[in-house]
């Protein structure tokens, strides 16, 4: 039988994956074309919510803060299959 899953220790890795994520991408797009602007809102809404999951860390909130790292390293492998970030790493992305 197995165990239920450890929220602090689910938290932890899923912000340490979208931290080491955030910094493992580059933006394939062509500066001032359409896709170079889906690239750069994909990687904010990334970023955006990075930084909410570590203030809902900050509040003892670990559900949401959960929530707001897997949301924001799902932007970055949409991302990927869509083509809009090239990146290397399939321990990190789903290539």
């Amino acid at each position: 039988m197995t165990k239920p899953a450890v929220l602090e220790e689910k938290v932890k890795r899923y912000e340490n994956l979208l931290s080491k994520a955030l910094s493992a991408f580059e933006v394939a797009p062509q500066e001032n074309s359409h896709l170079r602007k889906v690239a750069d809102d994909y990687s904010n809404m990334a970023n955006s919510y990075y930084e909410d999951g570590k203030y809902f860390l900050e509040q003892g909130d670990k559900v949401n803060a959960l929530a707001c790292f897997s949301y924001g390293h799902a932007w970055l492998d949409a991302g990927v299959k869509l083509g809009v970030f090239k990146v290397s790493d399939e321990n990190l992305f789903t290539i």
